[in-house]
């Protein structure tokens, strides 16, 4: 892009003031992206960063990360992704696995490793970075390393999974996975070079270099994405003619909800790609009067396999009690729907296929399916199944495949509930309730031992007042209209769901359970 185009915006960094009623941003081009990404590499490797080191990356979202993690990817070492809001013990944990030799972090991150010296004991190399978003690498007097001739099977990155159904885990991600997924995205939502983004998630503005679009950063805190103010998004798509933005269906909520009330449209999108838990029926509906001239999409997939399927405002529709359709997959991809197995699969003829629309266990293959956890070979047994050259990834969800080759997601298998009468899964059964006045949130929990677990459903109230008697009658009426949820009788309500920090999406049905053992709840009796 810096040779093709070196006076295209490639980047553009809020500096936290104003001009007038406009937002004033730090704009480098291509070209000089291009320089800033040279003098990291000059800095990296005058500081001894060496091809195949592993980098604990530690940085402020904006010109840091993308700037730094393009040299670091020119030079062969290998970049440490580790959401930092999962958890003091849940990143200490993780980079206690990865092992990094190198630390690039900001002072706080500095100070961090000084504090939990056990944590960090493999780090050899400390590099100190700006806690601005808008910091540049120190002018450069240093020769310029060659960029390493990396090839498709090396490992390129170790980014870490959410934790959001048990400990975070390190994928292994390769050069030609990353080039695949690039390939994948651009061809499956037709981008174009000269596009603007707005990513809502720091490691997709990665995606905007390599697609040849202009990155602009959004005003937040992106380890605090309940706290995003959706003024400032739509200032900023309204501004600079965002044409893409990648975003989780809970800000995107936020985000439309403002739009809505205010009478604001938002022109110039062409799509939004919105992942990280189910889209809602309603926000398919109302996205589409905020974005006239463009469509939601929905890609489906995990950290370990991204995309896998993709689904459009245009393609989606709504089956009360089958679940949410994820889409079609993606050219490349397969997808199989097996009876679940407990334990590691050791041989793919040994699976058996769920039945035409039965509910069974999701996994895929394809071009970005990732080959195994770092440092974990437990965890990588149980997730990936051989076949010949191709690994299968098994996504820990339930699904199905409809009569015309779509998938639907029914939620995590994990957080199935097994009763004496079947399975009840999460997504199906949730579903009814979601549109229920005073429902916020809503989760399907099993209380007792897998097997003779007995259903129930905790609420998160639109408002506090409402969590009581009257709503529980409410939700009950609504559990009786249907045999699938009909076992539901036990209402729990909870002030503000537990969700992962990475999309503020995931709810942590886990954690709900664990609550319910010993908090209140209501059941009302039948008529």
């Amino acid at each position: 892009m810096a040779a093709r185009r070196p006076e295209q915006a490639a980047i553009k960094v809020p500096d936290g003031k104003r001009a007038g009623s406009s937002i004033r941003y730090l704009t480098l081009s291509y070209g000089e992206l291009n320089l800033e990404v040279e003098a990291w590499m000059a800095r990296f490797s005058d500081r001894g960063v060496r091809r195949g080191d592993r980098v604990l990356v530690m940085v402020r979202q904006g010109l840091p990360l993308i700037a730094s993690a393009f040299a670091l990817f020119q030079l062969g070492a290998v970049p440490i992704i580790i959401d930092p809001g999962m958890g003091r013990k849940n990143f200490l944990s993780c980079v206690a696995s990865a092992q990094p030799r190198v630390l690039l972090g900001i002072p706080t991150a500095q100070i961090l490793s000084r504090v939990f010296r056990p944590a960090f004991r493999s780090v050899e190399v400390r590099i100190w970075v700006s806690g601005s978003t808008t910091a540049c690498a120190p002018a450069n007097t240093l020769p310029i390393p060659d960029a390493a001739d990396t090839r498709p099977s090396e490992l390129a990155a170790i980014l870490f999974t959410s934790g959001s159904t048990g400990a975070p885990k390190g994928v292994c991600y390769e050069h030609g996975m990353f080039d695949a997924q690039v390939r994948m995205i651009r061809e499956a939502y037709t981008i174009e070079p000269g596009e603007v983004d707005l990513p809502l998630l720091p490691i997709f503005a990665l995606f905007a270099p390599a697609l040849g679009l202009t990155s602009v950063i959004p005003h937040f805190d992106p380890s605090r994405p309940g706290s995003l103010d959706p003024a400032h998004i739509v200032a900023a798509i309204r501004q600079e003619n965002v044409t893409m933005s990648f975003g989780s269906p809970t800000l995107w909520r936020k985000i439309v909800d403002h739009c809505l009330a205010r009478r604001v449209t938002l022109p110039s999108l062409r799509r939004v790609l919105c992942a990280g838990a189910p889209v809602p029926a309603s926000l398919w509906d109302d996205a589409s009067k905020v974005i006239p001239n463009g469509r939601l999409h929905s890609p489906y997939g995990a950290t370990e396999m991204l995309p896998v399927a993709s689904v459009s405002s245009r393609d989606f529709e709504s089956r009360l009690g089958y679940g949410t359709l994820v889409g079609r997959p993606l050219p490349g991809n397969c997808v199989r729907i097996i009876r679940p197995v407990a334990g590691p699969i050791t041989s793919i003829g040994s699976l058996v296929d769920a039945a035409p629309e039965e509910i069974g266990e999701i996994i895929a293959t394809g071009p970005t399916t990732t080959k195994s956890y770092d440092a974990r070979p437990e965890a990588t047994a149980a997730a990936k199944i051989l076949d010949g050259t191709l690994v299968w990834h098994r996504l820990g969800d339930a699904g199905r495949i409809d009569a015309d080759g779509r998938l639907w997601f029914c939620g995590r298998l994990a957080e199935r509930v097994e009763t004496a009468n079947g399975v009840m899964d999460t997504e199906p059964c949730e579903q009814f309730f979601r549109d229920v006045v005073g429902v916020r949130r809503c989760a399907l929990i099993g209380l007792g031992n897998p097997g003779r677990q007995e259903p129930a459903l905790v609420v998160e109230p639109t408002h506090p007042e409402l969590a009581g008697r009257e709503l529980a009658a409410a939700l009950r009426e609504v559990a009786r209209s249907n045999r699938l949820v009909t076992p539901i009788r036990k209402f729990f309500f909870h002030p503000s769901f537990p969700v992962d920090v990475r999309h503020n999406a995931k709810i942590h049905r886990l954690t709900l359970t664990r609550w319910a053992a010993t908090a209140k709840y209501w059941e009302p009796p039948d008529p």
